[in-house]
């Protein structure tokens, strides 16, 4: 009984602890809700993909995902209702900071996501209206977020460089895409590389 009743206390401490903490800590945790296709006038993506680059910049630049969550999430949803209603959009439709606006859109989103659309991504990139670079990142989001090795090294994980494959042939890779070596751009990480 003496046992149980101690065990409860300790139970209700801890719950009162966590629920501090949450209540103090209310505006740094932000749940936006899942992503979902929202209605979008084709005839407009034009200057809805501008807003959604301008709005993806803004946020970046201000580095408060938090106090930007829910913008960030809208433009999640502008990019993928777009490309559900209008289709992937090419750069003889938008113009390359629109096309840009797109791939923001899908590596900025959860990762179920970027695989679904990442086939279009490759599309875009061999028909060259988005860069290899694109393709690049977004290919070594996806495996980070799997738990696999990246290929490119273009994920930083924990202020670390996410695991690696074959790290002593990264910069032949990143050459191919049109990366700057990967000493170079560790260095605004202040990482430093060891292909060991």
């Amino acid at each position: 009984m003496k046992k149980t009743k101690v065990f409860l206390i300790i139970l209700l401490s801890l719950f009162l602890i966590v629920s501090t903490f949450l209540y103090i800590n209310r505006d740094k945790f932000t749940y936006v809700g899942s992503v979902d296709y929202i209605e979008v006038d084709c005839n407009k993506k034009i200057e809805i993909l501008s807003e959604v680059y301008k709005s993806d910049q803004k946020i970046r630049r201000e580095n408060n995902l938090i106090k930007n969550a829910k913008e960030d999430h809208r433009n999640q949803e502008l990019v993928i209702s777009i490309i559900e209603k209008c289709g992937m959009p090419t750069l003889n439709e938008v113009n390359q900071e629109q096309m840009n606006a797109i791939w923001l859109g899908l590596q900025h989103t959860e990762n179920k996501y970027r695989i679904k659309y990442f086939p279009l991504i490759e599309k875009a990139v061999k028909n060259g209206d988005l860069s290899k670079e694109h393709y690049a990142l977004m290919k070594d989001r996806i495996l980070m977020d799997e738990g696999k090795p990246q290929i490119f090294g273009s994920q930083i994980k924990n202020g670390k460089l996410y695991d690696l494959e074959e790290p002593e042939t990264v910069n032949e890779r990143r050459q191919e895409m049109g990366l700057e070596p990967i000493e170079d751009y560790l260095k605004s990480f202040n990482i430093t590389f060891d292909a060991n």
